[in-house]
């Protein structure tokens, strides 16, 4: 007896569905390990969380590097994510001659709420895989900040990261790819929380 398969794209047939016009704007889909991904809609708390980032980001960043939101990121040979947010080095033609690659790649961001598990179970993996060095995970479920660094594989050829740090609301974290530029989580975390318990 035969067993149906679902088709795995890869990025070029990905790009070619894209230009096609396969896809509805609306649809919001990311190609991730070969498979189409409809993301997930986003609740106020993810959109109220990611308003305070595109707020105090570019603040910080100013021309040091370039920041993209629920823009693709290219990781060869089957994904092509849309991070919440992602910090880019700069290039001469601002990418227009193709989406950042891992190489391109400073720091990606996820707000999390609904897609916690999926942040966290295929991202980690995926991002890790693609020796993408710093990936923070905006946990609004338990209101505190994951930041994970330093991409490995194990003996079993699974990938994830070596480090996980937690970071609460009312502390101040050091962007990774600029120690000197750091982040008051407080301006990040517009939900009120108990913090006496920390």
């Amino acid at each position: 007896m035969s067993i149906a398969q679902a088709k795995r794209f890869t990025l070029d047939e990905y790009h070619k569905l894209a230009e096609l016009g396969f896809f509805h704007e609306e649809e919001r889909i990311e190609l991730i390990n070969g498979e189409l991904i409809q993301k997930v809609g986003k609740g106020k708390a993810h959109e109220t969380c990611l308003r305070n980032l595109l707020r105090e980001l570019p603040k910080l960043i100013e021309d040091r590097a370039t920041l993209q939101s629920q823009a693709p990121i290219t990781l060869p040979p089957k994904s092509e994510p849309e991070p919440d947010l992602a910090i880019v080095q700069n290039r001469d033609d601002n990418y227009l001659s193709g989406h950042p690659q891992p190489a391109d790649v400073l720091l990606v961001m996820e707000v999390s709420d609904s897609s916690l598990d999926y942040d966290q179970d295929v991202k980690i993996p995926l991002y890790a895989q693609a020796g993408i060095s710093n990936y923070w995970i905006f946990n609004l479920f338990d209101n505190y900040l994951e930041s994970y660094n330093e991409p490995y594989q194990n003996h079993q050829g699974k990938y994830g990261y070596l480090n996980k740090r937690i970071i609460f609301p009312n502390q101040v974290i050091a962007l990774p790819c600029f120690p000197d530029l750091s982040i008051d989580l407080a301006k990040v975390f517009s939900l009120k929380v108990n913090l006496s318990g920390l």
